[in-house]
């Protein structure tokens, strides 16, 4: 079974940990089991309830309405906050819980009500960014195992190749031509395939090489077929400190042309890189570049 402290809770429901044993004391809201030592442990039921009870807080409903509500109530007030313009914090508790109760059909509501509300870039961008650094947290304090991760990954994985696919297949008369790739044993594709969404989109042309492709490989491609740009991302698989040598290499066998480059790790950077290496802040960001290109 899984075990969540009260400072894992804190992390992931954003709710503060002296609150919780208020609301726990005061309230019943929560009944955690003891380890042998005597140290408080919550398990999944008490992280998805005070999901819930954080969505419908953060939303105007004071905790003594909250804990009389039945669940079939409490699932109709969630239900009605995701479907309030702007609202984002519902649907990702809610796809925190499908990813928990490996739920492919509440993911697939989850997701296609927020693509209805707000469209299926707006829907990436705010949802399910905010949602994988939620997965981050929960991968940090060990209650997810591979199976739950892998599993939402792929179901994400599948929404974005299904977009990338709906692209029309015929680029602008001046389209330029972008090669994207992970580093060798980076396998973190999603905002990678992002990318390659909105390049397609803005009637450039993609060459795809996906995840963990070696650094000599990268070199040979730029010599056999031509590409304007470069787009790559780090996310695990370099240590932040042997990232600018990474990026040298990269740099010196594509001189004169500007490598763009995404993802968790680039922010921890320690060092001035080449000019030609074009740190993107967002996808915003990014696409008001591709409208001048």
């Amino acid at each position: 079974m899984i075990r969540y402290s009260i400072n894992d809770l804190e992390k992931i429901t954003e709710i503060k940990a002296h609150t919780i044993r208020i609301w726990e004391k005061r309230y019943n809201v929560v009944n955690p089991e003891r380890t042998d030592t005597n140290i408080r442990y919550y398990n999944d039921e008490d992280l998805k309830k005070l999901l819930n009870i954080s969505t419908l807080n953060k939303h105007g409903f004071k905790i003594s309405e909250i804990i009389k509500m039945g669940n079939n109530q409490v699932c109709q007030k969630i239900i009605e906050i995701s479907n309030t313009s702007g609202n984002y914090e519902s649907y990702i508790n809610n796809l925190i819980v499908s990813m928990i109760e490996i739920d492919e059909d509440k993911f697939e509501k989850v997701l296609s009500s927020a693509i209805i509300k707000m469209g299926f870039e707006k829907t990436i961008t705010h949802i399910i960014y905010a949602f994988l650094v939620k997965v981050g947290i929960l991968w940090q304090v060990g209650t997810i195992n591979p199976a739950q991760e892998h599993f939402i990954t792929n179901l994400i994985r599948q929404k974005l190749i299904i977009a990338i696919d709906g692209q029309e297949n015929s680029p602008k008369p001046d389209a330029k031509t972008f090669l994207l790739f992970l580093p060798e044993n980076e396998l973190h594709e999603l905002g990678l395939l992002f990318y390659t969404y909105i390049i397609k989109k803005s009637g450039h042309r993609v060459i795809y090489l996906g995840q963990s492709v070696p650094l000599k490989d990268i070199l040979e491609v730029i010599k056999i077929r031509r590409a304007d740009y470069i787009l790559t991302y780090f996310v695990a698989a370099l240590e932040a400190k042997n990232i600018p040598e990474y990026l040298q290499t990269i740099s010196n066998g594509f001189e004169h042309k500007d490598i763009f480059i995404a993802g968790y790790q680039v922010s921890q950077i320690p060092e001035k890189l080449p000019d030609n290496i074009k740190f993107i802040q967002d996808a915003e960001e990014f696409k008001s570049y591709l409208n001048r290109v």
